[in-house]
């Protein structure tokens, strides 16, 4: 075999396996658990947040999610939705250290945990949990929502990872909702007007993938597209120079 066709060989196998690899990663990257809108204002009221856990395995459906609230800087009157195609949710309510004061008097508990079960996501799908809440904390810059995901084979995901500046993005990253500055409009939602990007609560079929996943898989094209050119070029070049 000429070392023209080898060169065309090993350069589309390359190509194959560095576009297999960033379409994996892209597929890693756009499985995480995440709310949804990515930050609220400080102090927001009457919101909506939601849950959006897509899953991730091949074999086995997600039959439990269970969402930890933080009692440091509680998430006060929460409200989940109605059962919705065969979910239930079960609240858990925690006495918190220090009792929060509001205008309509102070409060000494907060939902700590919310649990779902009953329904079932299947492969390739999502699920969108939302719930409602009368007021954010105002004395943090984010709330961390740490996330477990139980499948019906038993195993256990657990989003609980929280990113540390400078570092890379941890393998399970537990859903993070930014605080924003009061009337910050930086991709928040407003805290008068709350506009979830999803309240149906349906499983649907997770059609789209986050920026990083799109960024990946140009990248992997563009690899693809060179690697393949370079391999022509030497192809072309070895035919000359026995042509001459």
């Amino acid at each position: 075999m000429s070392t023209a066709r080898t060169a065309l060989r090993r350069a589309g196998t390359v190509t194959a396996l560095t576009a297999a690899g960033l379409l994996a990663a892209a597929g890693i990257a756009s499985a995480h658990v995440t709310v949804h809108p990515e930050s609220y204002a400080k102090g927001a009221t009457d919101g909506v947040v939601t849950f959006r856990v897509p899953n991730e395995e091949d074999t086995a459906s997600t039959t439990k999610v269970q969402v930890f609230l933080p009692t440091d800087h509680p998430v006060l009157g929460v409200l989940v939705s109605p059962p919705q195609n065969g979910w239930t949710a079960k609240v858990t309510n925690t006495k918190l250290k220090t009792p929060v004061k509001t205008d309509d008097g102070t409060i000494t508990d907060a939902v700590s945990e919310i649990t779902w079960t009953g329904g079932k996501i299947g492969a390739g799908q999502y699920q969108d949990f939302n719930v409602a809440f009368g007021q954010l904390p105002d004395d943090t810059d984010q709330l961390t929502f740490k996330t477990l995901q139980t499948y019906s084979d038993g195993k256990t995901v657990r989003w609980i990872d929280v990113a540390q500046s400078g570092a890379d993005e941890p393998e399970n990253p537990a859903p993070v909702l930014k605080l924003t500055a009061k009337g910050a409009e930086e991709g928040s939602t407003s805290a008068s007007s709350p506009t979830p990007k999803s309240t149906d609560g349906s499983a649907s079929s997770a059609a789209s993938s986050d920026s990083t996943a799109r960024g990946l898989g140009v990248a992997g094209l563009v690899v693809g597209v060179l690697g393949l050119a370079a391999a022509a070029f030497a192809l072309v070049r070895g035919r000359s120079a026995k042509a001459s």
